[in-house]
């Protein structure tokens, strides 16, 4: 429909690894644009890679922001492809929601109350048991979906129709929409340049007449969009690396542990070489350099990736530059 099927060496996913701190700013700032958050793309880009809350903006923007963020991770770094059941949704919405919801406990659970839909006349199921049964079999019938852009947009339709959660519905639904692509290399769904307006448009169409042409026509638009960027980044990026995928979860925790430490010089060497033990033997001179000179590498606009802090990055050059 869009585009090939990209697998290569075995490991799903690899074409969004490649793009992650790219993606990381673009699903973030427009899945949480679409909910009315006021950051800037530029505000959005200077929170994730250095921390900075954008002065004037409210904590709940940047929360939302920095939620996106970790779920992108979540969904993109897993060792095991994230798939349409039980754990990977309610674990997406535990994330988008931490330190948004009125009810803290209610983040990643099946909601038991009623809700309502601002600007709808629409009722969601109200049942806990009814809604419990419904949403396991939108995850089955999602897991037997074959054709990835179909299954993507099912669960664009029809999460957030069910509405399981309490709030962050519609964010979950957005990013569960994309697991389909991440899981066959496929560009990613952004939802770059789509209008608010335009999008609420399309699910009022789902919720007040069961009618999904709209939102049809604005994913499919949106889709284009994102594959057309993500195929000028890819060609830029040039082939990607299967021994940097294979191994990209032990290299950034290892990058990571040596500035959490924080690991002057020599302790940092043996840390790497103990890690370096959990890699075939083959591969683990390059590993050791590969971590090295990702470590060399490091300044203050690519620490997100390994999941350091500001601060930390900061503590750890006073202790490295010692030796």
């Amino acid at each position: 429909m869009f585009e090939a099927d990209d697998r290569q060496d075995g490991v799903q996913g690899i074409h969004a690894r490649n793009i992650l701190n790219r993606l990381l700013v673009d699903l973030s700032w427009n899945s949480s644009r679409l909910e009315g958050n006021t950051y800037s793309l530029l505000d959005t880009q200077r929170l994730i890679a250095f921390g900075k809350v954008a002065a004037g903006k409210s904590m709940q923007d940047a929360q939302m922001i920095l939620n996106h963020k970790n779920a992108i991770e979540f969904l993109v770094t897993a060792t095991e492809p994230q798939t349409f059941n039980r754990y990977t949704i309610l674990n997406l919405h535990a994330l988008l929601a931490e330190g948004l919801l009125a009810n803290p406990r209610a983040a990643g659970r099946i909601r038991n109350i009623g809700v309502s839909i601002g600007g709808s006349a629409y009722t969601p199921l109200a049942v806990p048991a009814q809604i419990e049964e419904t949403f396991d079999a939108i995850l089955a019938k999602a897991s037997a979906i074959k054709d990835p852009y179909e299954q993507s947009f099912f669960a664009l339709v029809h999460l957030p129709y069910l509405q399981p959660f309490e709030d962050v519905n519609k964010r979950v639904s957005r990013l569960a929409a994309n697991i389909p692509f991440l899981n066959r290399n496929l560009s990613p769904l952004s939802f770059i340049d789509v209008p608010e307006q335009t999008y609420i448009n399309g699910m009022l169409g789902v919720y007040e007449f069961n009618n999904v042409d709209l939102l049809k026509d604005v994913f499919i638009w949106a889709y284009e969009r994102s594959a057309n960027q993500y195929a000028l980044l890819r060609h830029t990026l040039g082939q990607p690396d299967p021994f940097r995928v294979r191994y990209r979860t032990l290299i950034l925790g290892t990058v990571g542990d040596v500035v959490r430490g924080p690991l002057g010089q020599a302790r940092a060497k043996e840390l790497i070489d103990s890690r370096a033990a959990d890699v075939r033997a083959a591969d683990r001179t390059r590993f050791i350099e590969t971590v090295e000179t990702e470590l060399l590498a490091l300044h203050e606009g690519n620490i997100a990736p390994y999941k350091i802090l500001p601060s930390e990055f900061k503590a750890w050059q006073k202790v490295w530059s010692k030796g």
